[in-house]
């Protein structure tokens, strides 16, 4: 299979499957000297995975990552403290499934004979014949994207390092839009989201903070730990701290499920979508991600420029369209409008506006980037589908029976953010690289 790299200097490799052994993360290009743990990795990984709420697929994976390769395994020689830091050899990252059930696996096969509206069951069928990994949707599901965010969580660390930072956020879901606020404003909101999601999460209380996996541990110990976790999956759910969502809404100004900065419309797009799917269907929404302190100059001009980068978030599953900016507003706007104006303020260049979403010509303007990905309904829904049998080619009607998100939209931000932070550390690598060899001079 062709297609599963991005990247040229941040190289990021992609595989496994739905209902495979589990995914995979490849990644070239990390630089060395930057401490990387699972817990760390799984941080990033728990916003995404299903299972959580009424939001999400009732399907219980753990997402517990396992860094295979990629940092020294112990300290290097005497008086050096380098364990546990990246050591600059392609980084793997696994993420076993373990929610993967006889029954699940039996539904989806007395289905696949009729694809889903909307999914890609069919063509892959065209293309891939009777190979084609089709239980759960193999690599078009959308479990593949835990391997994007875990990329993500590695890029997303370097990134800081340089003191740019990469947030996301739900800014409309079921036909409910939040209100505009301040971008710091905003930040704050999701880094609360993330900390009380974290506190709250058994597998993460279970694995990482009772200490059943830490770093110096080795690859088959850990892989030991999983296979218990598999085991006691539901025990440990079972566990779990009881969310009052009043409460969490009380004491931190967040919706628990939903991240969404203005807390009202996300009470209300869980209510709306939870509406949608008691009618047996699914809804869409809006995906907002935001990156701050990017220096000026990032991007390449023609086939490399940044907001065409950006524009490949439509790899993501679900994603029918990306903005940059203000966009597809930029359509009714005249030039007067659309323009950004500047003015220099105590020797520094300032802009009034940001219609351009942080980038002109395809390179940044120091303003910060934003983008926004179009999240469809998914596909599976709970009402009769006209389709076919994609063997005997007979016209057919299908029932969903398979476990379905009822929007995809509430799991889908973390991979945007992901998805940018890869994209601006593989720009920031080869823009540092190429302007270290430009001759210095000085403006006549």
């Amino acid at each position: 299979m062709l297609g599963c790299t991005l990247g040229s200097m941040f190289q990021v490799s992609v595989a496994g499957g739905s209902y495979q052994e589990g995914l995979t993360t490849f990644i070239q290009g990390v630089p060395p000297g930057y401490y990387l743990t699972e817990s760390e990795i799984y941080s990033s990984l728990l916003t995404r995975k299903p299972g959580q709420s009424e939001l999400a697929s009732p399907r219980r994976e753990a997402d517990v990552p396992v860094i295979y390769s990629g940092i020294n395994s112990a300290d290097t020689m005497p008086g050096f403290q380098n364990a546990g830091y990246t050591n600059g050899t392609p980084l793997v990252i696994l993420i076993p499934n373990v929610d993967r059930h006889m029954e699940h696996i039996e539904q989806y096969q007395v289905t696949n004979r009729t694809p889903r509206p909307g999914h890609a069951s069919y063509t892959s069928f065209v293309k891939y014949g009777i190979w084609d990994d089709a239980i759960g949707a193999g690599f078009f599901s959308g479990r593949y994207t835990s391997t994007i965010v875990a990329a993500g969580a590695v890029a997303r660390k370097v990134l800081k390092q340089h003191g740019i930072e990469v947030f996301s956020y739900v800014k409309e879901a079921a036909g409910v839009k939040a209100s505009d606020m301040p971008l710091d404003e905003a930040k704050k909101k999701v880094d609360t989201f993330r900390k009380v999601r974290q506190e709250y999460d058994p597998i993460y209380r279970w694995v990482f903070k009772e200490g059943r996996i830490t770093p110096e541990m080795r690859f088959l110990h850990k892989m030991a730990v999983i296979a218990e976790l598999e085991r006691k999956l539901l025990e440990i759910r079972e566990q779990a701290p009881i969310v009052d969502f009043q409460k969490i809404r009380e004491e931190y100004g967040i919706h628990f499920t939903m991240n969404c900065p203005d807390t009202d419309a996300a009470f209300e797009m869980e209510k709306q979508i939870i509406k949608i799917r008691d009618e047996g269907d699914s809804s869409g929404g809006l995906v907002e991600v935001v990156a701050t302190g990017v220096p000026i100059g990032l991007g390449e001009p023609v086939f490399r420029k940044l907001d065409g980068e950006i524009g490949r978030m439509l790899s993501i599953g679900a994603v029918k369209a990306v903005e940059v900016g203000s966009g597809y507003a930029v359509k009714d706007m005249k030039g007067s409008e659309c323009n950004d104006p500047m003015r220099v303020e105590n020797g520094k260049v300032v802009f009034k506006s940001n219609h351009a979403g942080g980038i002109t010509g395809g390179l940044t303007t120091g303003q910060p980037i934003i983008a926004r990905i179009v999240v469809k309904p998914t596909p599976t829904i709970a009402k009769d589908q006209e389709t076919i049998d994609k063997v005997s080619l007979e016209n057919k009607v299908l029932k969903a029976v398979t476990r379905r998100d009822p929007t995809i939209v509430a799991r889908v931000w973390p991979v945007a953010e992901a998805f940018l932070a890869c994209i601006l550390l593989d720009h920031l690598m080869m823009h540092n690289g190429y302007q270290s060899l430009v001759p210095s001079a000085s403006i006549p």
